[in-house]
């Protein structure tokens, strides 16, 4: 009999133990930008290592859906691979929501194509010619003959509203373009056509497909940092005013040495 009031006794406490770390359990919610979702996701499991008191989930969907959910109060960080846009601001300013940038890396955007294409080099006034119907055929800048498939991000994205002001300073990409939802897919579509050309987070850039330079310069930490490169950028997560608690924490996590090496370790540039 004293054994099994022992034990249940056990129990009981382990029961009010697990009942209690759960009640002190600290949720962070980070959704947006699929450019800047490795970031987020690797310093968020590095994050709850150090901090098993905080469980962080991690979505993607691009950066509009990030800055929709910070306007909506259902996020605590939205990833964002552009700055909010004065709509966004706007419509933040009539929710009495203050979106406070926070830069937590930078960016190339890639310029890609299949691994067969050997183009080394293209200017960017030919890939806007590209994206906006000017140039077909590959026959025009230097590649095999043939028609250009173009990939592009839709307009949800970040890396959309990047590419499209930095390389095609706001003209209209050509109707017949295949968009996709994410840096992914655009990788993806590209390795499965060797006719396509698409652009990438350089984070996402990998050895089955040819990363192209730019106006005779590649995406490189140096290049990237000294905006040699033209199509740089700087990558954000937005919280709603100063963070506070743990949320700052993890922001300042993300942002430090450490922070930013793992940053590195996903393909992006740290910001020392």
């Amino acid at each position: 009999m004293r054994t099994i009031l022992k034990t249940f006794l056990i129990l009981c406490m382990g029961m009010i133990w697990m009942h209690t770390a759960f009640a002190q359990m600290e949720e962070i919610n980070i959704v947006g930008s699929t450019t800047v979702l490795p970031i987020a996701q690797i310093t968020a499991e590095e994050y709850m290592n150090k901090n098993p008191q905080v469980s962080i989930s991690v979505g993607g969907g691009g950066s509009s859906i990030g800055a929709k959910a910070l306007l909506a109060g259902t996020t605590d960080i939205a990833d964002c691979s552009r700055p909010l846009k004065d709509k966004e601001l706007r419509a933040a300013a009539e929710k009495g929501i203050a979106p406070k940038p926070h830069i937590v890396a930078m960016d190339g955007i890639a310029v890609i194509v299949h691994k067969s294409n050997m183009l080394a080099n293209i200017s960017i006034e030919d890939l806007k010619a590209i994206y906006t119907g000017d140039i077909s055929d590959w026959s025009e800048v230097g590649g095999p003959s043939g028609k250009i498939v173009v990939i592009s991000r839709d307009t949800s994205s970040g890396t959309y509203e990047a590419f499209n002001n930095l390389a095609l300073k706001k003209a209209k990409v050509r109707s017949d373009a295949l968009l996709q939802a994410s840096n992914k897919a655009v990788l993806t579509t590209v390795i499965q056509t060797p006719s396509a050309i698409g652009y990438v987070g350089m984070g996402y850039v990998t050895a089955e497909v040819n990363a192209v330079s730019v106006n005779g310069v590649k995406p490189t930490k140096e290049t990237v940092l000294s905006k040699e490169y033209p199509i740089s950028r700087p990558l954000y997560m937005y919280t709603n005013g100063d963070p506070k608690g743990q949320v700052k924490d993890y922001l300042d996590f993300v942002k430090s040495k450490e922070g930013q090496v793992l940053a590195e370790e996903q393909g992006f540039v740290g910001l020392y």
